[in-house]
Parts: structure tokens; C-alpha cells; sequence
């Protein structure tokens, strides 16, 4: 409980500030709460601190008058009784040191991925020691930014303190990515339920990535679209769709820390006959990735990607077809809570002529379809995210109100599904749900689809360009 208040507002202010100031000795370092909020509650622990020395002393004068010592004997022992009496400043709290752990108590501390249960379960913080493993890392292959390899300035400021922890959630978002899609390509087998594959992957990362609300957790809904869908699609409850050995999936899921997204996707098939498809489709992102760098143009980018990728071709059922890029679709830049930044990297020639910039992170995604190359939107729709700067001044509906602070607290602007909104218990959602649509503060993401009967692969890695170099973050043996 907090201490009582002595009725008759506040001490006087030459009181408060003296508490303050004791206080902020007794802490003997610069407080990490920021001022806006610092500042209140200095304020209120020193009414309360003044209020309980007021009480005390109070209470003190009470003993002393009910006393009434009749000698000088009686005056001094009652004298000594009340000094020590006197209340005693309490030593700061330990939560406010800076937490310090000792890894020789954490099991598989150290290990590396090696130490990794199966399922996946030990937070990978725990087996790398907070420390993580630097992804790809590639040189600028243009004229123009050779120099930055070697340049001492360049080095210089990836020391700052923003770099070094713009890194270190990235790399953790992406270990965690590597490890959960280890265990999920090795088990992902025909006559699963999408359900399931979806449940497998998301709950391997909320234990890797240790998910706690908004600080870390799963970036935007596991995508496992089949066959002729090439994107924004996962189960919603009670869906009893089933992986078929003659099936390609597309397996789509990100990661964040502190909002630092990866987003990274594979594609999985049974049937070799699909090799030739899947095979482009990697090659395509892999060249994206080659090209991509500082002052590069995105148009650029889409011309290499679109010539490698219409360089394969694929043999179904006695047809040829070749492979073309879903001229639709494209990656696209990354900022913190945003997985759509808001640049394209287009995935055919011709378009954007934007550059890019030194310091930002893309995902580098390619689509190939032996149908149109281009995708449509479905009818049932699952993914959603809130629009980026939406106030929530439109929505008049109570039912709606009381959603969209469901989605604050829970997602944010990070993207989310139905599944995900069951799983925070709310329940009969869908009106409130499509009002947020009709008012602009929620953006559905329909399923994408091309040709009725085609099939589409998907590869995607997500990168930053470093001053000195490009990282590929998510990079591992598999892809």
C-alpha cells in the first residue's frame, strides 16, 4: 500500500524539492525514466516522503505530550526514545541498478545453436550470451562504394551506440528465425493441417525470441499460402486445410525485437518436378541481394531479378512454362514497428527509379508463377494491420473502440490475424472489426493469387546496408 497522505494538500514546495533531492542522492545516478514521466512521480515520492516525516513527527509530539515526564530523567529518556524513533530512509531499490546475469546458472548458456532443444524452446538469448552471430556480410559490388570497405570513417560510425543496437535486435530476430524454420523445414510433412505448421513455427518463436508484448515477439501472421496463392494467407480458426504431397507452400514469418523486424520465406515441396520453379525463384532473390546497395536504383534491381528469374523453365504434366516474376509483387524497405517502409523493390524492370539509402534495412523477396505473374485478391481475408497513422478519432462505435485498444496493446502497427485475436480471448469481433476496415484505422490483406491452377514459389531475405558493407541478415546453410 502506499503511505497515507496527511489531509491538507500538499507540503510546502521547499519541502518537495528537498525530498527530491535526497532521493536523487540516495539513487547516485541518472534515472532511465524519461522526464515526462520522471518528473510526476519525483514529485509525488516527495509529497509522500514529506507527508510521512510530517506523520511521524506528529505521532512523536503525541507520545511526548502523553509522557509528561515530571524529572530531567524522565525528560531525556523520552528525549532518546523519540530520536530513536525517528523514521530511517530506506536504501534504494536493487530493481534500479542494472539487472546483471550470471550465465553459469543459465542451462545451455553459451552453446550456440547447437545447444537448441528439439522443439525449439531455449531463448536463443540464453545460448548466445546476448551476443549474436553477424549474417552474411557482402561487399559493395558498384564503382561508387567500393571505397567503403576499407574507409576508417565509414567504421567509425557503425561504433555508434544506435548501430550497435539496431545489430544486435536484428541479429537476434534473425537467429531466432534460422533456428524455429530448422525445425520447421525438417518436420513440415504432407498431411499436417496448416494449422498446425502455423502453430509449430509461432510457438518455436515466441520461446526463442522470449515474446513479451510490444518488446519482442512474432513480426506479422505466419503466411503458408498453397499452390496457385502466392502470399497473405494462414489459416483462421476452425480452417481444415491439409498440406498434400503434390502441394508447393510458401512459408512466410518474421520476427522482432524491439521492433526490428526480419522477414524471411522459403518455399517447400515433396514433388522434384517443382525443382526447376523453386530453383529460379531462389537464384531471382539471391541477384536481388547481389544488387542491392547504396545509391543503387530499384528499377535496377527489378531488371537483374526478372532476367534471372525468366532464364528457367519448368516442365509440368507434358507442358514447358517459363518461369515468370509476379509483376505485382515486390519487397520492400523495413523501419522499426513497419514492416512496409514504404519503398518498393520491384521485381521486373522498368518502375521506381528511388535509390537507396545507407543505414536502411530491406527485404529482398521474389515471386515466381508458371501462370500470368500476376496476382489478384482472394475473398477471405485474415491478415490485417492498423494503418500506420491512424488516430482512432473516426471510430464511433464502443464494441470498435474497445477492439482497436485490444490491437494497441497487443500489436500495435505490427500486423495480425484472427487467429491472433482469439488467442488474447476476444471473441464475436467481426462487426467491430470490420467497422475499424470501413473507417480507415485497420487495413485488410487479402490473400494474393494468381491463374487458377498455377504454381508460385517464394524466397526472401531480409538485409542492411551497413556504411561498410551489406549484411544479409537471415542468411543460414539452408537458403
Amino acid at each position: 500500500m502506499p503511505p497515507k497522505k496527511r489531509s491538507g494538500g500538499k507540503p510546502p514546495a521547499a519541502v518537495l524539492a528537498a525530498a527530491a533531492a535526497a532521493q536523487a542522492a540516495s539513487v547516485g545516478r541518472e534515472s532511465p525514466v524519461p522526464a515526462a514521466v520522471a518528473a510526476p512521480a519525483a514529485e509525488e515520492e516527495a509529497t509522500n516522503g514529506a507527508a510521512d516525516a510530517v506523520a511521524s513527527e506528529e505521532t512523536e509530539t503525541a507520545e511526548d505530550d502523553a509522557a509528561a515526564p515530571a524529572d530531567g530523567e524522565a525528560a531525556a529518556a523520552a528525549a532518546k526514545k523519540k530520536k530513536n524513533n525517528k523514521k530511517k530512509k530506506k536504501p534504494a531499490s536493487p530493481a534500479a541498478a542494472d539487472a546483471v546475469i550470471d550465465w553459469a546458472t543459465i542451462p545451455h548458456a553459451g552453446e550456440g545453436a547447437a545447444g537448441q532443444s528439439e522443439p525449439p524452446t531455449v531463448p536463443v538469448r540464453h545460448l548466445f550470451k546476448d551476443e549474436y552471430p553477424v549474417g552474411e556480410l557482402c561487399d559493395y559490388v558498384h564503382e561508387s562504394n567500393t571505397y567503403r570497405t576499407t574507409s576508417a570513417e565509414m567504421r567509425e560510425r557503425e561504433r555508434s551506440a544506435k548501430w550497435e543496437r539496431d545489430l544486435r535486435n536484428a541479429r537476434r530476430s534473425a537467429e531466432v528465425h534460422r533456428e524455429v524454420r530448422q525445425y520447421a523445414r525438417a518436420h513440415i510433412k504432407p498431411g499436417m493441417s496448416m494449422t498446425e505448421i502455423c502453430e509449430m513455427i509461432e510457438n518455436g518463436t515466441r520461446n526463442l525470441v522470449e515474446a513479451k508484448g510490444l518488446d519482442a515477439g512474432i513480426a506479422f501472421p505466419t503466411g503458408v499460402s498453397l499452390n496457385d496463392c502466392a502470399a497473405h494467407w494462414t489459416p483462421n480458426a476452425g480452417d481444415k486445410t491439409v498440406l498434400k504431397y503434390e502441394d508447393v507452400l510458401k512459408v512466410d514469418f518474421g520476427v522482432h525485437v524491439e521492433g526490428r523486424i526480419v522477414d524471411s520465406a522459403f518455399t517447400v515441396h515433396f514433388d522434384q518436378k517443382y525443382d526447376p520453379l523453386v530453383d529460379a525463384v531462389r537464384d531471382a532473390t539471391n541477384t536481388g541481394i547481389r544488387e542491392a546497395g547504396i545509391d543503387v536504383r530499384l528499377s535496377d534491381i527489378g531488371a537483374a531479378i526478372q532476367e534471372t528469374m525468366e532464364s528457367y523453365e519448368v516442365e509440368l504434366n507434358g507442358k514447358t512454362y517459363q518461369i515468370k516474376p509476379i509483376r505485382n509483387l515486390s519487397g520492400h524497405s523495413i523501419d522499426p514497428y513497419r514492416i512496409h517502409a514504404g519503398k518498393s523493390v520491384p521485381i521486373v524492370k522498368g518502375g521506381d527509379q528511388t535509390k537507396m539509402e545507407e543505414g536502411e534495412f530491406y527485404a529482398i523477396e521474389t515471386f515466381g508463377s508458371t501462370g500470368r505473374g500476376y496476382v489478384h485478391e482472394g475473398d477471405e481475408v485474415s491478415h490485417y494491420m492498423r494503418e500506420w497513422n491512424a488516430t482512432g478519432k473516426n471510430v464511433r462505435l464502443p464494441r470498435a473502440r474497445q477492439l482497436l485498444g485490444v490491437i494497441n496493446q497487443n500489436f500495435g502497427t505490427l500486423a495480425f490475424c484472427r487467429r491472433y485475436l482469439d488467442r488474447v480471448g476476444e471473441q464475436k469481433y467481426l462487426m467491430a472489426l470490420k467497422n475499424l476496415v470501413d473507417c480507415g484505422e485497420v487495413n485488410p490483406y487479402p490473400p494474393l493469387i494468381d491463374t487458377t491452377g498455377s504454381y508460385t514459389a517464394q524466397f526472401e531475405h531480409t538485409l542492411v546496408l551497413r556504411p561498410t558493407c551489406k549484411e544479409v541478415l537471415s542468411r543460414g546453410d539452408d537458403y
